[in-house]
């Protein structure tokens, strides 16, 4: 099977172009850490390159023909983009789907509290984690806050030289024999991983000495003061703890990529890039999808499972003048689809957990994965062998260089992503996406090779799939 080392084959131009790329990304990663922020970038992006809003298109009563650009927001945490092809929708769309939501913790609604001369935020995490791994780390915290006036505070604390950060506590090596002596998941729990904000309070005035809270009540004056929202307005916040600070360029020959998000935004980021650099009008629709909710298993109102895509494509059918629930089903069971999601890369220090004839690599381009799921293909979507040979083929002709691999020996994992999702629809789905070293931890890792490959990729199948 294929060992191609990509780097082996640059040229100094495209050598040049693989760096300049994973400075692009590496910068897009360091500033858009939640999924709001990265709607929020897709748009600002797909305005430059002349995508309308397609709500605004349909508020309008607006037309849409072939060639036309739009985009579409829902609730700021997912986004779709279509590129009208020459053909009808009703032949189908070419679809990269990725999801822009990672690991992380979560702040509770009612979580700040003061005890024993600390403040603390309570947290619940979101998304597989090892929760042992998010002590004692800087933590940064960005979401939003809405007040009760319907008034929305976007709040970034953290991530400037200038901002304060925040942590999850450890106790010390000297006292933690019991804690050594437990399992992985029990060796720091979910109740514990709450974020120390606060040990000051200022000087005591005597109307003030049998005060309690003093300290809470001064955090709470800082973040009226300084962000202009009080401890109620948490109820109605969306406030994400991730680790603070830039993505950073990794090994002495800068070939790797060190960050937080890198499961799914490593995917998303050229998805999007890919979708953009379309100039010319493609035959097919291309389609980009940027999802929430998956690492939670794609519910809820922004994730893959609901009628979100659906609904867009019927509109943009309206507004083609070509609606029908019949041509609506055959535009979404003609289309082709690439789940642009993450594999586990092989891991030398790991090298148990893999069977190294069907493990994806750093440095050997993008990966396909014919199926996902746990142990007998549980939950899996199973590609097709003729559809295989298509992406295959799409890819041979933009001479990308791809793998093939599963996620981990048989009986030892497996993993979800969106494509089942898609696939009820009749539409032919596998996934495609790029290989991660220490997947799910707070920082992971990748090649600027792979990412590169992925954009090459997936260019490659809106412009080339049949």
């Amino acid at each position: 099977m294929n060992e191609t080392n990509a780097w082996e084959k640059y040229g100094k131009k495209e050598l040049d172009e693989v760096f300049a790329f994973g400075e692009d990304y590496r910068h897009f990663l360091s500033k858009n850490k939640i999924e709001r922020e990265c709607c929020a970038e897709a748009v600002k992006l797909a305005k430059k390159k002349g995508y309308k809003d397609l709500r605004e298109v349909v508020k309008k009563k607006g037309k849409l023909k072939s060639g036309d650009k739009v985009y579409a927001v829902n609730m700021d945490k997912s986004i779709v983009l279509f590129h009208i092809g020459k053909k009808p929708l009703e032949d189908g769309m070419n679809i990269i789907g990725a999801h822009i939501d990672s690991p992380r913790l979560d702040i509770k609604q009612n979580p700040l509290y003061e005890s024993d001369g600390m403040v603390l935020l309570d947290t619940h995490y979101y998304g597989g984690i090892k929760k042992y791994q998010w002590t004692t780390l800087p933590l940064a915290i960005h979401g939003v806050v809405c007040l009760a006036d319907g008034t929305k505070i976007n709040v970034t604390i953290g991530e400037e030289d200038t901002d304060p950060v925040m942590c999850v506590t450890e106790i010390l090596i000297h006292l933690a024999a019991e804690q050594l002596e437990k399992k992985g998941n029990k060796v720091v729990e979910g109740e514990a991983l709450d974020l120390l904000v606060g040990n000051y309070s200022p000087k005591k005035k005597d109307k003030d000495k049998d005060s309690k809270d003093r300290i809470k009540k001064n955090i709470l004056s800082i973040l009226e003061k300084k962000y202009g929202f009080k401890e109620e307005d948490f109820a109605s916040s969306e406030l994400e703890v991730v680790p603070a600070g830039p993505a950073r360029n990794l090994g002495f020959d800068e070939s790797m990529i060190l960050g937080y998000g890198h499961d799914d935004k490593c995917c998303a980021y050229p998805s999007l890039i890919a979708q953009l650099e379309l100039d010319a009008t493609p035959e097919r629709t291309a389609v980009t999808l940027l999802v929430d909710k998956e690492e939670i298993g794609s519910v809820g109102a922004t994730g893959m499972t609901s009628n979100f895509f659906e609904n867009m494509v019927a509109e943009l059918l309206d507004r083609m003048g070509a609606y029908s629930e019949l041509t609506l089903r055959r535009a979404l069971a003609n289309s082709a689809m690439l789940s642009s999601d993450v594999n586990s890369a092989f891991d030398v220090n790991y090298a148990s957990a893999f069977e190294k004839r069907n493990t994806s690599f750093l440095g050997r381009g993008i990966v396909i994965t014919k199926f996902t799921g746990a142990r007998g293909k549980s939950g899996s979507n199973d590609a097709n062998a003729e559809y295989l040979a298509k992406v295959r083929n799409s890819f041979d002709k933009d001479k990308v260089v791809y793998q093939t691999a599963e996620l981990g020996k048989v009986d030892v994992g497996g993993g979800g992503t969106i494509a089942y999702i898609l696939a009820k629809y009749g539409m032919e789905v596998v996934d495609c996406g790029i290989a991660v070293l220490s997947m799910h931890a707070p920082y992971e890792v990748l090649s600027k090779a792979d990412l590169y490959e992925a954009k090459k990729a997936y260019k490659a199948f809106l412009v080339h799939m049949k």
